[in-house]
């Protein structure tokens, strides 16, 4: 076999592994989910999960790196732009292009987050993922604003959230869903 079908094929087994657990992490949680249970749902030995992730911390920090980088060239191209309304509209656009592109994972992993912030907020990745959502949310805000236009600008951003997972809650499919969470985000900013 080539290097080339060799190098695929241990891709394509990363992300089945990345699934699956981003899967069992949603269902039961980041804390209560072992890298034999992953293994067992993907019909490998732990030592084949292992040989790709050492541990459940290091296929977290993967799921999030993707997102990570996504949120970093928002926060860059926000960063060069002139503060205004433009520019947060802007922001709240790619964002949500972000967490609902063509076979986006995002949106699972932002709800994972969230409903699993308690687990990972003293883990490394939590306190990056606070670190950019921070950096975010400060692209929205203006200082010389009231604290309830702060807080708005603030909400934008989990409207998007909640486009992106409340399926059970807002009915619609999920296009629906996007652009009525990114309606809601331009008129809070």
């Amino acid at each position: 076999m080539s290097r080339a079908g060799t190098d695929e094929r241990r891709t394509d087994t990363r992300e089945q592994i990345r699934d699956v657990a981003l899967e069992l992490f949603a269902e039961q949680g980041y804390e209560r989910t072992s890298l034999r249970e992953i293994a067992e749902r993907l019909g490998v030995t732990k030592a084949a999960v292992y040989y790709h992730y050492r541990t459940k911390e290091e296929i977290l920090e993967s799921l999030f790196s993707d997102l990570f980088h996504g949120i970093d060239e928002i926060v860059g191209w926000g960063s060069a732009q002139p503060p205004g309304p433009e520019t947060r509209r802007g922001v709240l656009e790619r964002y949500s292009a972000l967490l609902s592109g063509p076979g986006s994972r995002f949106d699972r992993t932002v709800r994972f987050l969230q409903e699993g912030q308690n687990s990972i907020k003293e883990l490394p990745v939590g306190a990056e993922m606070k670190a950019r959502f921070h950096a975010l949310s400060e692209l929205l805000a203006d200082p010389e604003a009231s604290v309830a236009e702060q807080l708005r600008r603030r909400l934008a951003l989990m409207a998007l959230h909640l486009g992106a997972f409340a399926t059970d809650q807002l009915g619609g499919d999920a296009d629906e869903r996007r652009e009525a969470a990114l309606e809601v985000a331009r008129e809070l900013v």
